[in-house]
């Protein structure tokens, strides 16, 4: 364990409300599973749930070998797997609340303590940047509820706001056996079974806001051969004209990340920044459809009818469970200090005051 005294950590405890600051972005993460529900998986099934500790410990061993991975301090079984993703944002919340100045807050859906807290103005009041992490399996049926969508449709009217969705991968989505040992042998993660199946929150919001957009499958990114370093994004530059790629060339290596399709052929609405060359030497039935990239960043600009930005990028770019690199860095900070309109919406802002 790290030598360095950390700051002292807070549990169980309502959210501050962080005060408008000009310039100055105010992030937030929510993730959208039940934590209770996922954690309480029966692991004798096989698919759509995530591992246990157990399961980790055995395929990254000796990673998780050490004293403060033990059952005296750390949780067990799925508990435990789910910890290694709150701790995996940690360097994005350091990186993001440097450059902002404010604290990333985190919500859940429903917390380790079993309270639900949907998307309300209690969460969208003080924030401008909300990051929606699906992580939710589909068999857990979580949906956004209508006036979960309608608070953050509200909310997108208000200058300035960015709406990241992030649903993660769709693997093993068919019924078809061998299709399922051929998406698993293409990713290579032992870990992921051969159906977990993401996102079905997020997807019941990009329907009711009108996202054209469906994550698919869990595609393995190329390396640069001879190395253990990721193949560079495609970049769409001319359509950046946010400057969220300034600087970037890659994200990080993830070995099973969404597709994110678009359903729509109005290219003006919708841009796909980035797509992420695929390791054709692992067949899968996305790479035998003549596709050799997949989309990993999108963005709807705002409109007339929509003050804010709408972006689609999987939650482990904003993770360090699979390394990192200082280009995803990069990102971090390009999408935290996106400029913030001079004006700023009077309802959010008496509401944080």
């Amino acid at each position: 364990m790290s030598t360095v005294p950390q700051p002292p950590r807070t549990y169980n405890q309502n959210h501050a409300p962080r005060k408008y600051t000009p310039g100055k972005r105010r992030v937030s993460i929510y993730w959208t599973w039940s934590y209770p529900w996922e954690s309480n998986r029966d692991t004798s099934e096989l698919d759509n749930r995530f591992s246990t500790m157990t399961e980790v410990r055995r395929v990254a061993w000796p990673a998780y070998e050490g004293a403060e991975w033990d059952e005296k301090h750390f949780l067990q079984g799925i508990a435990g797997t789910l910890e290694l993703f709150h701790r995996s944002t940690l360097a994005f919340q350091k990186v993001a609340g440097e450059v902002t100045g404010h604290p990333v807050a985190v919500f859940q859906r429903i917390d380790q303590a079993g309270y639900k807290l949907p998307i309300d103005e209690r969460i969208l009041a003080d924030t401008d940047t909300l990051m929606v992490f699906g992580l939710d399996h589909l068999v857990s049926e979580q949906e956004s509820a209508p006036e979960e969508i309608a608070a953050v449709r509200e909310w997108l009217q208000r200058e300035g706001t960015c709406l990241l969705l992030g649903p993660h991968h769709d693997v093993g989505f068919t019924e078809d056996l061998k299709q399922q040992q051929q998406e698993y042998l293409h990713h290579g993660d032992a870990l992921v079974p051969r159906q977990q199946r993401f996102g079905q929150y997020t997807r019941s919001m990009m329907k009711g806001l009108g996202v054209p957009v469906i994550n698919q499958y869990g595609l393995r990114p190329a390396l640069v051969k001879g190395t253990g370093q990721i193949t560079p994004l495609t970049i769409n530059r001319d359509l950046d004209t946010l400057e969220l790629l300034n600087g970037v060339s890659t994200f990080n290596f993830h070995p099973h990340l969404p597709h994110y399709a678009l359903t729509t052929e109005d290219t003006k609405s919708i841009h796909v920044l980035t797509r992420q060359p695929i390791d054709l030497e692992r067949p899968h039935p996305f790479i035998e459809a003549g596709n050799t990239e997949f989309n990993s960043c999108i963005w709807m600009p705002s409109t007339t009818q929509r003050a804010g930005h709408i972006l689609l990028a999987d939650s482990t770019i904003f993770t360090t469970l699979f390394g990192g690199v200082e280009s995803l860095e990069t990102f971090w900070k390009n999408l935290a200090t996106m400029p913030l309109a001079r004006k700023v919406h009077p309802r959010s802002t008496q509401a944080v005051a």
